[in-house]
């Protein structure tokens, strides 16, 4: 079991940085691959970028590549996302979610979520 907790969302203008982080609990953690996810509003939730369980690993969404970068600290439990030259088309709410697979792209690949954080860039 893993249960995953996101913060660090908030409003931020076009091309500043934000970074968010997922706090998770669960002796299994370290074995999970990480994603995050986000969804705006009236949209899909899409897949945004993933991590392997041991960081070797990482993989991005065309959207973000080259912007957004995906770490883990897996003595902390924690999976952050960096993401830096952010743009109106980034508002959504990001999801932090937990797998045993890495190269999974879609929303039901992944066994477990976090509530999500709000993240809003201003044009």
């Amino acid at each position: 079991q893993v249960h995953l907790v996101e913060s660090g969302g908030r409003l931020v203008q076009t091309g500043g940085s934000l970074r968010l982080s997922c706090a998770a609990s669960g002796r299994t953690f370290s074995r999970y691959a990480m994603a995050w996810f986000r969804q705006a509003p009236g949209k899909e939730r899409e897949f945004v970028a993933a991590i392997r369980w041991s960081g070797g690993s990482t993989s991005y969404a065309d959207s973000v590549k080259g912007r957004f970068t995906i770490s883990r600290d897996n003595a902390k439990n924690t999976v952050n996302l960096q993401m830096n030259s952010l743009k109106p088309e980034d508002t959504a709410v990001y999801y932090c979610a937990a797998g045993r697979y890495m190269d999974r792209y879609y929303p039901s690949e992944y066994e477990y979520w976090g509530q999500g954080t709000q993240v809003t860039v201003s044009s």
